[in-house]
C-alpha cells in the first residue's frame, strides 16, 4: 500500500538533501536500451511513473509536462512554455536500461540514471528543446514566529550525516531493508506519509526545500537558525492534483491542524509571502513522438 504526500517525496535518504538546487543538467551517459511510447487515449484520470528493479521504467497516462518535471526534478511552477498538448495529451512508456542501476530518491536535486535517460529520450523522441532563466516569482520566506526561537517540536540533531553517507558509500553501513517505520525518526532522512513529515540531520535550507510540496511554491530559508535539526510534523494534508496510479491515502485525522498552523504551533515557523528570483526551465519546442 503506497502512501503519498502530494508534491512531496516519500523518502529522502542519507546521500544529501539539496537546498533549492538548480535544475539538473542533461547527461549523455545514461540512455534506455529499449523504449516504447504510445499515446494513451483511454480518457482515464490519474497515472504515474514507476522505477522498477532491473533498470525498468513504466510511465502510465502521463503528460509531457509530467515527464519533463520527472526528468529534470523540477516543480510545476518552475516549468513554463511548450505546446498546448503538453498538458492534455497523455502517454504510456515502457523502457529498460542495461544492468540494474541504483535508483535515487525523489527530491534529491541530483538526477538518477532513470531521470538522465528520460532526458535523452525526451530530446530524441519528443524533440524537446529547453533553456533555463531566472524569473522573479512569488515565493515563501521561512522565518521563526519568535525571532531566533525554534518551536517545541523543532530540536537540534546530533546525527553526523556526512559521516553516515561516507560509511554507506564504502559499504560499512547498509540501509535498513523494507519501508521506513510507521513512527519515530529515521537517521539523516526526511520521511513523509499522509499528514506527517519526519526529518532528521540537516539544516534549515533543507527543511525549506522539503516544505515546497505542501506550501505550493518555492520556500527560501530566512530563519537565521544554524545547525542541524530534527522534528515530527503532523498536519491535515491537502491533496494537490490527481493521485498517481496505485496510490492509496488513508483517512486524514479530522482533528489535525492545517499545514500552516502546524508549522507555527509545532515548529515555531511560519511562511511569509515575498518575491525572489527563481530558476525556471522554459520549453522552447516539443513534438508528438512517433509511436512504436
Amino acid at each position: 500500500m503506497k502512501k503519498l504526500i502530494a508534491g512531496f517525496c516519500l523518502i529522502v535518504g542519507i546521500s544529501a538533501l539539496a537546498a533549492q538546487p538548480p535544475l539538473a543538467t542533461t547527461s549523455q551517459g545514461d540512455r534506455f536500451d529499449v523504449a516504447t511510447i504510445r499515446q494513451n487515449k483511454s480518457g482515464n484520470r490519474g497515472g504515474g511513473i514507476r522505477r522498477q528493479p532491473g533498470g525498468r521504467l513504466i510511465a502510465t497516462n502521463v503528460t509531457l509536462r509530467t515527464l519533463i518535471a520527472f526528468a529534470y526534478q523540477t516543480n510545476g511552477y518552475q516549468l513554463t512554455g511548450g505546446p498546448g498538448w503538453a498538458d492534455s495529451d497523455t502517454f504510456d512508456i515502457l523502457a529498460k536500461m542495461e544492468g540494474n542501476p541504483e535508483w535515487g530518491a525523489s527530491g534529491m536535486g541530483q538526477a538518477d540514471p532513470a531521470q538522465r535517460a528520460m532526458q535523452s529520450l525526451l530530446a530524441e523522441r519528443f524533440k524537446l528543446r529547453t533553456h533555463r532563466e531566472l524569473r522573479d516569482m512569488d515565493v515563501y520566506a521561512l522565518v521563526t514566529v519568535k525571532a531566533g526561537v525554534p518551536g517545541r517540536a523543532l530540536k537540534p540533531s546530533t546525527s553526523d550525516c556526512e559521516q553516515l553517507a561516507e560509511q554507506t558509500r564504502e559499504g560499512k553501513v547498509q540501509p535498513p531493508p523494507g519501508p521506513p517505520p510507521a513512527g519515530g525518526l529515521v537517521t539523516c532522512s526526511a520521511v513523509g506519509s499522509n499528514g506527517t513529515i519526519r526529518f532528521d540531520g540537516y539544516g534549515m535550507p533543507q527543511i525549506a526545500n522539503i516544505l515546497i510540496g505542501q506550501a505550493g511554491r518555492v520556500v527560501v530559508d530566512r530563519t537565521g537558525l544554524a545547525g542541524n535539526w530534527q522534528f515530527v510534523l503532523a498536519f491535515a494534508p491537502e491533496q494537490r492534483g490527481p493521485l498517481p496510479a496505485g496510490a492509496d491515502l488513508p483517512p486524514a485525522d479530522p482533528n489535525a491542524p492545517s499545514f500552516f498552523t502546524a508549522l507555527r504551533e509545532q515548529l515555531g515557523l511560519k511562511l511569509e509571502s515575498t518575491r525572489a528570483p527563481v530558476e525556471v526551465l522554459v520549453i522552447d519546442a516539443a513534438e508528438h513522438p512517433a509511436e512504436d
